[in-house]
């Protein structure tokens, strides 16, 4: 056996440098995910957000994506991706820190809570295209598949405790401790994070060119390769539409269907089980069905679940929001792991940050649309409205991986794992 056969055979849980950054992150994921029903619940009962100001409150969280998200890829590409991933940990710990401060001083605005969404939705941005940008360089290229899919296993364990301890601890000891709880998460994945071992080469600055060139780098590769432009606009919408729902979900819990805090944290766990079986699943599956194949099966499996929501309106709510939420996070995690790993095998390492910006660009730069539009839909009709407009056009964004020739690839082709620097 060679020595490189060795290590890519070896768990990723005994490399010190991928440990840390699965650590860092599963911190991160379950304060995160543990505050997930706070800051929305927030706005809701101590702040009398309506429907419209939950939807620019989504809006918010996602405006980054549009505004800044294709340089941000760009000046990754310049900087220690190690550095930009510590110094927005640090950004978010603050935001978040400012809000159990304000609450505790009785000066808590809606003003305030959109302007943290805002500089903690910037900082993701910086942060997550780092992060995929990160992970293959610290871990051999064919080891990515298993890094991405541990880092699923991770969230979706985080989103199965977070979400109903979270539920339960709002009604005990209130939402502010909750959101505490997320910025001191921060400041801990930031301390895992630090302890990466990985040298960066330094970047020549006498190299770089003008940020528009280096930005349409990315947007050529993305828009040149037939497989990506498909995944991306696929992403793209159905990202939309779940986001033209996702903040409306809670009011609709909260409002009209009267639920508890311990009940909407069992909703939003159920769900959450799904995800942490899809992450589990995904790459068995992947060997099972075909590494191509898997991402268009994983958008078909999403599309009926996201119909048991409005229907929850009408029938049976808490089983039907149940069986919505697992059955859709086991599809989008299986989905989602399948189509970043091709992303991050496709892609030459030099490009890697404006590939991932472009992408996040095109599938995040969509979210304050669909936000805003959700906040327009459920004011001027109803909440249950925008559901179904949600549940009609997640069918609608399947179709570009459905009908594309990922459905008949087993394996996906390799043309730049073997020639890296053959892509633009």
């Amino acid at each position: 056996m060679s020595q490189q056969t060795a290590v890519t055979s070896r768990s990723l849980i005994f490399h010190h440098d991928f440990r840390q950054l699965w650590i860092g992150d599963s911190i991160s994921q379950f304060g995160t995910q543990v505050s997930l029903i706070a800051l929305p619940y927030l706005a809701v009962t101590q702040l009398g957000a309506d429907e419209f100001q939950m939807g620019v409150l989504g809006t918010l969280e996602f405006l980054a994506f549009l505004v800044i998200g294709l340089p941000a890829g760009a000046w990754v590409d310049r900087w220690r991706r190690q550095r930009v991933l510590i110094s927005n940990d640090l950004i978010r710990a603050a935001a978040l820190g400012s809000l159990p401060l304000a609450y505790l001083f009785d000066m808590l605005t809606l003003g305030q809570l959109f302007v943290v969404a805002l500089v903690t939705g910037t900082a993701t941005v910086f942060f997550d295209v780092a992060y995929q940008s990160y992970l293959p360089a610290i871990v051999d290229r064919r080891q990515i598949t298993e890094g991405n899919s541990k880092l699923e296993i991770s969230r979706a364990v985080a989103q199965v405790s977070g979400p109903g301890l979270g539920g339960w601890m709002i009604k005990i000891l209130g939402t502010p401790l909750m959101i505490a709880v997320d910025a001191v998460s921060f400041l801990l994945s930031a301390c895992f994070i630090s302890r990466i071992k990985h040298e960066e080469p330094a970047h020549d600055k006498t190299t770089r060119r003008a940020l528009r060139v280096e930005i349409a780098e990315g947007v050529r590769f993305v828009a040149g390769h037939p497989l990506l432009r498909r995944i991306a606009a696929c992403t793209s919408l159905f990202n939309l539409f779940s986001s033209l729902s996702a903040p409306l979900l809670i009011l609709f819990m909260v409002r009209d269907l009267e639920f508890e805090p311990g009940l909407i944290g069992l909703v939003f766990s159920a769900g959450a089980v799904g995800g942490l079986v899809g992450a589990v699943a995904a790459t068995p599956l992947a060997k099972w069905v075909g590494e191509g194949r898997v991402i268009p099966l994983g958008a078909f499996l999403a599309v009926p679940f996201t119909f048991l929501y409005p229907l929850a309106a009408f029938g049976p709510a808490v089983p039907l929001l149940i069986a919505g939420g697992f059955g859709l996070s086991f599809a989008v995690v299986v989905y989602n792991v399948a189509q970043v790993s091709f992303r991050q095998r496709m892609c030459p390492p030099h490009l890697l940050g404006r590939m991932n910006a472009t992408i996040r660009f095109l599938v995040w730069g969509t979210m304050p649309f669909g936000a805003f539009a959700g906040g327009v839909i459920g004011q001027q009709f109803s909440v249950v409205t925008a559901l179904w407009v949600a549940a009609v056009g997640s069918f609608l964004a399947s179709l570009p991986v459905i009908l594309s020739p990922l459905i008949g690839m087993r394996t996906l082709p390799d043309e730049y794992d073997e020639h890296p620097d053959a892509a633009v």
